[in-house]
């Protein structure tokens, strides 16, 4: 027969587990009374109570308006409590900086831009992330901090959250950026590649929708967030989706991670830069000629203007891309692929020549019900896709640990000691 002790211990497991599912039914909307709460669960109405006012008394839940009757006595409703801490997110471009942040339901409350160069390096570049952060806070009231991403634009392991041989960010190679973040916090930190972020904020514009979407990015270099049944898919090591660096048959351009004819080389915001000023060079006109600075930007403006030269850089740039994401169709077979990035916002010119592409290189099969179509191209999409990160490790990955503790702390930090 099993213990007094043993027995014990499961009902406490039990109380434990129930009380997590209650506060994600209602955190997620599935269940927003006690009775829905009783049928999605099976626990008796008694039972019920007891956990949902013990989510209360732990700060989690609290009562709302009442619902509607169902002819008995209108039952009162419940609501996650939002507002009980924040989230950060900061996310680190090739040439800029955005910092937000969001209530735990992952609304992007506030949020500040600044250029920058990441080349200047981890130190002077975290210096400026946190000057940025006090503004936001200052500003914001002083609620706990329950969870900070970093997006950073190149290949990150994640379990350590240390950028991996980046290309475009010397002096990052095996940095602890998490460490910084949580001696000033106190809370968990993640760091993902800003590909992934911008993925998981198409996953949450989309919610109940396509589980199965590709996120390709095409700005100053080249990535790909991969989602398969909702779920990020990074590889073993971190990699996946790095198509940038993928060979393109035939080219011989030396591109920035040392290699020869990567896409990024061929395709990329600063090949095109640097194709545009070849041409230039050599005699070329138009809206490019008169700019006082090439940007990608700049080029994707001055193509949509009708500029030949700059139509000419970006059709070139949409008709390997479009080679390269053909292959990913056939080897994942998504639903549907969004392209954004400094690039591919030319828009239409853009998408029309990545989907002649994608459409005459894949199997039909795989191309039956795919949608190919171009982000929001919103600035807040990687503080949106960085809340949706923290929530999901947050509150389905790391919740039981921290559940009875009321709010989560870094490992390393005096708070978890």
């Amino acid at each position: 027969m099993a213990s007094e002790s043993t027995l014990r211990f499961g009902a406490q497991t039990d109380e434990v587990t129930s009380l997590l599912r209650i506060v994600n039914l209602v955190r997620t909307g599935e269940a927003s009374t006690r009775p829905e709460i009783g049928r999605l669960t099976g626990l008796g109405r008694g039972v019920v109570t007891q956990r949902v006012d013990r989510a209360i008394e732990m700060g989690f839940l609290e009562d709302g308006e009442f619902g509607p009757s169902s002819g008995g006595r209108a039952p009162r409703t419940l609501r996650f409590r939002a507002e009980a801490g924040r989230i950060i997110v900061c996310a680190l471009g090739a040439l800029h900086i955005h910092v937000g942040i969001a209530a735990l339901d992952g609304d992007v409350a506030d949020q500040t831009h600044r250029s920058w160069d990441i080349a200047r390096g981890p130190a002077e570049t975290l210096d400026t992330v946190m000057d940025m952060i006090d503004e936001l806070v200052a500003r914001n009231g002083d609620e706990p901090v329950w969870g900070v991403v970093v997006g950073v634009p190149g290949p990150v392991d994640f379990d350590s959250g240390r950028p991996v041989a980046p290309p475009i960010m010397p002096g990052w190679n095996g940095f602890d950026v998490k460490r910084r973040f949580e001696q000033r916090f106190g809370a968990p930190v993640w760091v993902d590649n800003d590909v992934n972020l911008l993925a998981l904020s198409e996953r949450a514009r989309r919610r109940g929708h396509q589980a199965d979407l590709i996120y390709i990015k095409v700005g100053s270099g080249i990535g790909a967030g991969l989602l398969s049944h909702g779920r990020l898919h990074r590889g073993a090591n971190g990699a996946a989706g790095d198509i940038g660096h993928v060979r393109v048959p035939g080219s011989d351009a030396l591109c920035r991670c040392g290699k020869i004819g990567c896409l990024e080389a061929v395709a990329g915001g600063w090949a095109l830069v640097r194709d545009a000023e070849a041409r230039l060079a050599d005699g070329a006109g138009g809206r490019l000629a008169q700019s006082d600075q090439l940007t990608p930007e700049v080029i994707s403006i001055a193509a949509e203007d009708g500029d030949a030269l700059a139509i000419s850089l970006i059709q070139a740039s949409a008709h390997v891309v479009g080679e390269s994401i053909a292959t990913l169709v056939n080897v994942f077979n998504p639903g549907v692929i969004v392209i954004g990035g400094a690039v591919a916002a030319a828009g239409e010119l853009y998408l029309a020549e990545v989907r002649q592409r994608v459409y005459e290189l894949s199997l039909p099969l795989a191309t039956r019900d795919l949608t190919i179509t171009q982000s929001v191209n919103d600035k807040r999409e990687p503080l949106r896709g960085g809340a949706e990160l923290a929530r999901e490790q947050l509150f389905e990955v790391t919740f039981p640990r921290w559940f009875a503790d009321g709010r989560p702390t870094s490992e390393r930090s005096p708070a978890a000691l």
